[in-house]
């Protein structure tokens, strides 16, 4: 990115004809940039109105300026507009911040923009607002992607969530963790300064006690990686069965829609057809797979390739059965093979006689397993349905949720950890202090168990951008949009 003294604009609403479009300005120098562009009605200098109030104004611009004809005077009005400064350090970057509300076209934010930079400024790079504001203080790196996470939130869990984040609550444990670590640390390195004498400025069962209620903390935030990384990602929900179990015919019930090609030939899904539905303030994401059978045709092939990858990546998968007709070999591999997976086991079709019954599939999924030493593997739930029909589909829908995240999670529930970098950040930090606690267990050094500590205090102040990398910056604030 470029330098924080320059003076960035970006246009801070979407692109389109819209009723009001946002360009933003910030910087050191926001101020009088923005005047050079911009006629109050007032007659007032930028300077001199009062901050967080909007005040009428004109934009004012001559795209094509000479020595002859140049300045404010051979300018034109070309729109009208509202603007509201913001002083630093009391704005979203923690500079000099000025936002003009102008009349939502393309054409006339793009000028606005363009005029800005005539004037000193430089487009932002994406992102470079908000890293702008955790580099000023005004946030930490959780809060940070917290915002990003509320601008992409695709269901009402997922805001939520994102909005525990922006708030600072995940930044609070993890603050809390550091600051019982900094006073562990420091207590053995006083120790270690005074080891000639043989201070023991911390009792070796104090020290593994609060090093263990660290840990436990840590573990406890591990345990709602998955959990929250559904809420925030969707849950990934692949449909699987042998052909002609009605796969495509469940997807197109579960949508109410005919998204997918349904037909007796088997082989007919050559591709993983994807789409989403929300169940309960969730994002549902479902993925319909070729069937899975053996096959010479190329295009098949490379479908069940395909949908080989997607069972892999899957969170839950839909595993469907035909009521109408016996389970032969082919079900039973199924069942064996996922027997690790969540699986929701979807008995359809039962608008026709059956022919096996959920007593006898429940029978055969508890058996012993060829590789576990009992039946049950992954978690498992079972629901009898009409595709055709639509009996039982929201039955359907609420066992993929209950099966991916259990409960109705709420503001006020403990964090979620959401992002995979906060999870191998506090997995790095949950190891270094088990092996602490191995270190007081062993009797070993001050020093050994001071540096497993710090290890533990490095990984954590990284998820709260306590400790930095200009490239991991880079990496996190290239997901925003511009403008933001």
């Amino acid at each position: 990115m470029g330098s924080l003294d320059d003076t960035i604009c970006a246009v801070a609403t979407p692109m389109g004809e819209g009723g009001v479009g946002i360009v933003r300005v910030s910087g050191a120098h926001a101020l009088p940039v923005a005047s050079s562009i911009l006629r109050l009605r007032s007659g007032k200098p930028l300077e001199q109105i009062k901050p967080y109030q909007l005040y009428r104004g004109q934009f004012i611009w001559n795209p094509v300026q000479t020595e002859k004809i140049s300045g404010p005077e051979a300018s034109s009005v070309l729109d009208e507009v509202l603007v509201v400064t913001m002083r630093a350090p009391r704005s979203y970057t923690g500079e000099d911040v000025v936002e003009v509300h102008a009349h939502g076209g393309p054409v006339i934010v793009n000028a606005i923009c363009e005029a800005l930079t005539q004037a000193g400024a430089r487009l932002a790079e994406p992102g470079e607002f908000t890293k702008r504001s955790f580099l000023n203080g005004r946030m930490d790196l959780t809060q940070a992607e917290g915002v990003l996470d509320t601008i992409q939130a695709n269901s009402l869990w997922s805001l939520k969530l994102a909005q525990e984040h922006l708030q600072g609550r995940l930044s609070v444990i993890i603050q809390r963790q550091r600051d019982r670590l900094v006073k562990l640390v420091a207590h053995l390195e006083a120790e270690m300064d005074f080891v000639d004498d043989d201070i023991q400025f911390i009792h070796q069962s104090e020290l593994k006690h609060n090093t263990q209620e660290i840990l436990g903390e840590i573990l406890q935030l591990l345990e709602s990686a998955e959990e929250g990384r559904m809420i925030r990602e969707g849950i990934r929900t692949v449909i699987i069965g042998r052909p002609n179990v009605g796969k495509s015919s469940l997807l197109n019930g579960i949508l109410g829609t005919n998204r997918a090609i349904v037909s007796h030939i088997p082989g007919t899904t050559r591709d993983v057809l994807e789409e989403a539905i929300m169940v309960e303030g969730v994002m549902i994401r479902l993925f319909d797979t070729a069937g899975l059978r053996e096959t010479t045709d190329e295009l098949e092939n490379e479908g069940m390739n395909r949908a080989h990858k997607a069972i892999e990546d899957a969170d839950v998968l839909i595993l469907a059965f035909d009521l109408s007709l016996p389970l032969n070999e082919n079900d039973l591999i199924f069942i064996e093979k996922y027997r690790e997976k969540s699986c929701v086991m979807v008995l359809n079709k039962i608008d026709l006689p059956a022919k096996f019954s959920q007593k006898d599939l429940k029978s055969i999924v508890n058996k012993p397993g060829k590789n576990s030493e009992d039946g049950f593997g992954g978690r498992k739930k079972y629901v009898e349905v009409s595709a055709l029909t639509g009996e039982g589909l929201d039955n359907l829908k609420n066992a993929i949720k209950s099966l991916a995240v259990g409960r109705q999670y709420e503001a006020g529930d403990s964090v979620l950890v959401s992002r995979l970098r906060h999870k191998r950040l506090l997995h790095n930090a949950g190891a270094a202090l088990q092996n602490a606690i191995l270190a007081i267990d062993d009797g070993l050094s001050a020093e050994c168990v001071a540096l497993e500590l710090r290890l533990a205090l490095n990984s954590l102040g990284e998820i709260v951008g306590a400790i930095t990398n200009e490239d991991i910056l880079d990496q996190i604030f290239r997901e925003f949009c511009i403008g933001k």
